[in-house]
């Protein structure tokens, strides 16, 4: 049952975003956490240089238990140490010898998050024991600009997010701040976007929100992944289709299957909830790259308007492809001339 597992929150953000400062607020502010006084933290950082300076920044006290990965990429070369290390977290709390009620992973600037984020879904060690909350990611407003046109970390970073904050408001002006909000909606149209000055944010807008669990109904959120190399590039974009109509389960299923095994490495991070014919529960699906899960979800409401709405976020989609598909996953749906292709729309929550 997901209320026994181990809830995880990651936070990514390119180099110098403001991601430890974020942390150090989360540690100082715990005991106010609204719900959970006296909440009790494990700490993975992640940094790429042989050493790290950031364990001596952080506010530490008995209850903490901070550990280091240095000298290498969390995505890449020493996964095999996360979960490892998560593993030892895990044992040490069954035996006694270590008391946490949540675990943050801090990865370096330059981490990928959905290698990461896999380890959670696709590595059954830890999926026994741990859940991922969910992905912040801290976005640097002074010069996202640069690192989103330069780097496809940033870019990947936005898009796998679930909440953005953007630090450093204050170094831009309203037409910058502006600008930016609408080039990071682009790239993840789902994810709301919330100011934070020095870490300064309610702790319940990040943890235990369940923004990455298949249960969270009232969002559209994601499951997990097949093969994701640590690469380089540009091109993340997002958008939603919708549908009115009911759809047929077994050919959205077929036509998800088809499309996973022809574009699942562009796919980083889709979701949907599902109008079914005959099925008083709407359906939920999600997924990264060529992991893809689904399942009935809360029941429609009376007088509630049924309908679909899927959000896909990747490189390269096949936007066209997959509005044509799904389609012709409408009951009923004979020939193309029936079917017209719905213009996809965008919209998040933005918070002032």
């Amino acid at each position: 049952m997901d209320g026994d597992l181990i809830p995880v929150t990651i936070i990514t953000g390119f180099l110098g975003s403001g991601k430890t400062t974020l942390l150090k607020r989360i540690l100082q502010d715990k005991h106010g956490l609204q719900g959970n006084p006296g909440l009790r933290f494990a700490v993975i950082e992640n940094e790429f240089a042989a050493e790290s300076i950031d364990n001596a920044l952080l506010v530490q006290d008995s209850d903490e238990q901070i550990v280091e990965m240095n000298n290498g990429c969390i995505c890449c070369s020493v996964r095999g140490d996360l979960i490892r290390i998560l593993g030892e977290l895990q044992a040490k709390r069954a035996a006694g010898a270590l008391a946490f009620d949540h675990v943050i992973i801090e990865t370096t600037g330059l981490a990928a998050p959905g290698p990461v984020a896999q380890t959670f879904f696709a590595e059954p060690s830890v999926s026994a024991f741990y859940m991922l909350d969910a992905i912040l990611t801290v976005v640097d407003a002074r010069h996202a600009q640069q690192q989103l046109s330069e780097h496809r970390e940033a870019q990947e970073q936005v898009g796998f997010a679930d909440r953005i904050l953007l630090s450093k408001t204050d170094l831009v002006s309203k037409e910058e701040l502006a600008a930016l909000r609408q080039r990071l909606l682009a790239i993840n149209c789902r994810a709301s976007i919330q100011k934070v000055s020095f870490g300064n944010v309610p702790l319940r807008d990040i943890l235990n929100i369940r923004g990455f669990n298949l249960n969270a109904i009232v969002e559209l959120e994601p499951d997990f992944l097949g093969d994701m190399k640590h690469r380089h590039g540009d091109g993340v974009q997002s958008f939603v289709y919708h549908q009115p109509q009911p759809l047929d389960l077994v050919k959205v299923e077929n036509f998800l299957d088809a499309i996973v095994q022809l574009f699942g490495t562009q796919l980083m991070r889709y979701k949907g909830i599902l109008y079914i014919e005959d099925t008083p529960c709407r359906a939920v699906f999600q997924g990264v790259h060529m992991l893809m899960g689904s399942e009935l979800g809360a029941p429609w409401r009376e007088g509630e308007t049924r309908a679909s709405k899927m959000v896909f976020i990747g490189r390269g989609l096949p936007q066209d492809t997959l509005i044509r598909g799904l389609d012709r996953c409408v009951v009923g749906y004979q020939t193309p001339q029936m079917g017209a292709a719905i213009a996809p729309t965008c919209s998040a929550g933005i918070a002032p």
